[in-house]
């Protein structure tokens, strides 16, 4: 049995002190990122028409659109979508929608 008893120590970081302020900010910090967590290219494995997730993608049809790829599971779900008007959410409003109005599609 040891009968030796521990020893204190301080620790290395004085907790009480701990209210730290910022002085300045770094120069790549003073203005917000543009790309922040934005991916170079999206990859689509759910079908829009469907909302099947496709497990194994390669072999299905697919669209690409800019960074986006959107994977299908059949032909006749691709063309379905392709067939679908851009402007759709809205069609029976009166009036004209805001500019910066989600148009959908």
């Amino acid at each position: 049995m040891n009968s030796k008893k521990p020893s204190q120590q301080s620790p290395p970081i004085r907790f009480e002190e701990l209210n730290w302020v910022a002085s300045s900010a770094l120069p790549r910090d003073r203005s917000q990122s543009l790309r922040l967590h934005e991916p170079d290219h999206l990859i689509g494995t759910i079908d829009p028409m469907t909302g099947r997730d496709i497990i194994g993608a390669t072999g299905h049809p697919s669209l690409v659109d800019g960074n986006l790829t959107i994977y299908f599971e059949s032909e006749k779900t691709k063309a379905e979508f392709e067939k679908m008007p851009l402007n759709h959410p809205y069609q029976h409003y009166l009036g004209k929608p805001a500019a910066d109005m989600d148009r959908g599609g």
